[in-house]
């Protein structure tokens, strides 16, 4: 332990790895663009910079913490030294702020208006560059890019992908993938990191409100929407509601007042995951083959795979996520005259990653040709619907979904947290229901934020090797130790971190994640978990009505004749 003075007062520390986190400890919000502490120190942007009492200036954020030192964080040196860093970065930087994407969300914005930056006085001198919207989920442009490197690092550190990196040097250099490719034709899995960790508009979601707003206002259409469990806990949070509360209620009243003639809970097809999963997962078990089973509700876990491990492509779960399994049986349901009232159904699903606006265009998330789920909307565009629409949505009264898929277990809502399907999982598996057994299994360490958690469990006289991977750089490092032999699991799964998944980025991180894992606990004792089973034995040894598994997959090649062989009919229970 050890004491700094910083403008004039004295703050101790202790195993803060920098200056910037002794000052933020002090209560001084100094400004950065660059620094996050999940992934490395880069040092690029300078705004952290502080002076010393001898008149040194330094960047705060790669300081090492030294007791005794004297620190100025807002002498008129640094204050002007920031503005001017800003006003250089302006001049390089395209300005059509007000219809950006990022407007009244970019930090370069925001921080020009706090800093006082009114005029630029030089002139944008670099070359305009192309647009790249070749990715099905991301736009990437590099005229709002200012080089802090952050999409670089948490492609590569967080992730493990390294689809973007720095070219070029001095005032030429930019961020691009490699030789200049497009995006899409790189190893990019669409998890949408780069984008959470870009501070300008440089790296944008790849919208689709407007073709959902077009569909809402056509009258021979029907529009269905099925809300994900990770959604209602990140929407009250940016409202302002109470932290890890779901708000999945309000979100169905705002649904419905713009216009959306179905709303869907997600959390149905999870149920049907669990079901299916469960019953791959033993049936593997029990021939011993195909495992580990890797699970494949994350669509940019199964493109990584397809990409980086072609070998384990077969181990990869043949059920669809909850997204694909729902978007196929509202589909197969509305194709019912009765059902159909003469309209077209549109599918609207909303999602808390990005990615799965790529699993959406799949081929193998087709159905005879069609595509199930029409548009996918992020977290981040459905508030913006919102607020586009003009609803107070803290004093909206709460409404139930609609039903016959308004319901889940909640088994199905944890799918929301990292280890949530691995839970699930053993939920169903376990033959004690029981309310004291529920409670073994949540607590029995398969949550959490931890990179790499492995556990085994015991079932039917033997152990069962678990492993969940937050983020696909721990994914890698597990996927190269069972690939070399030195780990053997019966069971992966790989979920995003969750800055990617709400699409929205916290301070607080690490207390937002805990307080979110709350909001997705399963709390509402009526769920129908017995209403569902009879659903799904309803159909037991029948002629299966609605695909669940992944339909015509030539590029993933899960089998030699290109189709999953996994099927409704098959016992589930």
């Amino acid at each position: 332990m050890g004491h700094m003075i910083i403008d004039g007062r004295k703050v101790e520390f202790t195993d803060e790895k920098n200056v910037l986190s002794v000052i933020r400890k002090a209560g001084i919000n100094i400004p950065t663009l660059c620094y996050h502490s999940e992934v490395s120190t880069f040092g690029a942007c300078r705004l952290c910079t502080v002076e010393d009492e001898r008149g040194k200036t330094f960047a705060s954020c790669s300081e090492q913490p030294r007791d005794g030192m004297v620190i100025y964080t807002n002498s008129g040196r640094v204050k002007k030294y920031r503005k001017l860093i800003v006003e250089l970065l302006l001049a390089a930087h395209c300005r059509d702020c007000t219809t950006c994407v990022k407007s009244g969300e970019c930090v370069l914005q925001e921080l020009a208006h706090r800093l006082g930056v009114q005029t630029i006085r030089f002139k944008n001198t670099r070359e305009y560059h192309e647009l790249d919207t070749s990715s099905p989920s991301l736009v990437r442009d590099p005229n709002k890019c200012i080089l802090c490197g952050n999409c670089v690092r948490a492609c590569e550190e967080l992730q493990g992908i390294g689809a973007l990196g720095f070219a070029f040097r001095g005032t030429e250099a930019m961020v691009m993938p490699a030789f200049n490719k497009k995006i899409a034709e790189t190893e990019c899995v669409n998890c949408g990191q780069c984008r959470v960790y870009c501070p300008t508009g440089a790296i944008a979601i790849k919208t689709h409100m407007d073709e959902a707003w077009e569909a809402l206002a056509d009258p021979n259409i029907r529009v269905v929407a099925q809300i994900a469990p990770a959604v209602r806990v990140a929407v009250g949070d940016h409202y302002g509601l109470t932290k890890g509360k779901s708000v999945m209620g309000k979100i169905v009243n705002a649904l419905h007042r713009m216009g959306f003639d179905e709303v869907y809970d997600t959390s149905f097809s999870a149920d049907l995951t669990i079901m299916e999963e469960s019953a791959e997962f033993l049936d593997r078990i029990k021939k011993g083959e195909k495992l580990p089973l890797l699970t494949s509700c994350c669509p940019a876990w199964v493109k990584f795979i397809t990409d980086q491990y072609k070998e384990y492509i077969p181990n990869l779960s043949t059920c669809r996520s909850p997204q694909g399994m729902l978007s196929a049986v509202i589909k197969e349901y509305f194709r019912d005259p009765e059902h159909a009232g003469g309209k077209k159904t549109v599918m609207i699903s909303i999602m808390p990653c990005t990615a799965k606006k790529a699993e959406a265009v799949r081929p193998n998330s087709f159905t005879d040709g069609e595509q199930d789920t029409d548009i996918v909307i992020t977290t981040t565009e459905l508030l913006r619907m919102i607020d586009n629409f003009g609803l107070d949505f803290a004093t909206l009264d709460p409404e139930a979904c609609d039903m016959p898929f308004g319901f889940g277990s909640g088994g199905g809502v944890i799918f929301g947290v990292t280890g949530g399907v691995t839970e699930a999982v053993l939920r169903r598996l376990t033959p004690d229901h029981s309310k004291e057994t529920m409670h073994e299994i949540a607590e029995c360490g398969v949550r959490g934020d931890e990179g790499i958690k492995e556990f085994t469990v015991p079932y039917e006289g033997m152990n069962l090797n678990i492993c969940v991977a937050s983020g696909l750089a721990n994914a890698r490092t597990v996927m190269e130790q069972v690939k070399n032999g030195e780990k053997e699991y019966h069971l992966i799964e790989r979920i995003a971190p969750e800055k990617a998944g709400a699409n929205i980025l916290y301070d607080g991180f690490h207390d937002f994640i805990h307080v979110r894992v709350r909001g997705h606990l399963p709390g509402d004792k009526e769920k129908m978990l017995a209403k569902l089973n009879g659903i799904i034995q309803e159909y037991e040894g029948k002629e299966p009505v609605y695909s669940f598994v992944q339909g015509e997959c030539p590029d993933l090649e899960y089998c030699d004749d290109g189709k999953a062989v996994w099927d409704m009919d098959r016992k589930t229970s």
